[in-house]
């Protein structure tokens, strides 16, 4: 793409897969979880080479400098090399102590939704 052509904010940060999709980023702009120079920006926000972004998902903060255009959805190996990752190590390694803390998703055993026998008993003692 070239360096004069416009590029939004959120589709930029879409196909650099800081999300995983582009109403996710756009919402992330709305929310103001993306910031240029401390400023929140709007996901119709134009992207420039050489910008630098303050960007909070919900797992990471990431600081990212913009090295090159990308507007379509690449590889991650392909997609790392159109911009650079400016985070500071402390800001690394708390995000990587907090995610070994977080659940996994998965259920614990015999916890969480009621079975159908358990349903019944609840109705039962309901009415």
């Amino acid at each position: 793409m070239a360096a004069s052509e416009k590029l939004r904010i959120d589709k930029y940060l879409w196909s650099i897969r800081l999300f995983k999709t582009r109403s996710a980023a756009a919402d992330a702009c709305d929310k103001g979880r993306v910031k240029l120079e401390g400023t929140s920006v709007k996901a119709s926000r134009n992207v420039h080479v050489g910008d630098t972004y303050e960007v909070r998902t919900d797992t990471r903060k990431w600081v990212i400098r913009v090295e090159s255009l990308l507007d379509h959805r690449v590889q991650f190996s392909e997609a790392v090399k159109h911009y650079t990752d400016l985070t500071p190590p402390e800001e690394q390694e708390m995000i990587s102590f907090q995610a070994a803390v977080f659940h996994t998703g998965k259920r614990p055993s015999k916890i969480g939704r009621p079975t159908k026998k358990d349903r019944r008993e609840l109705d039962d003692f309901m009415e």
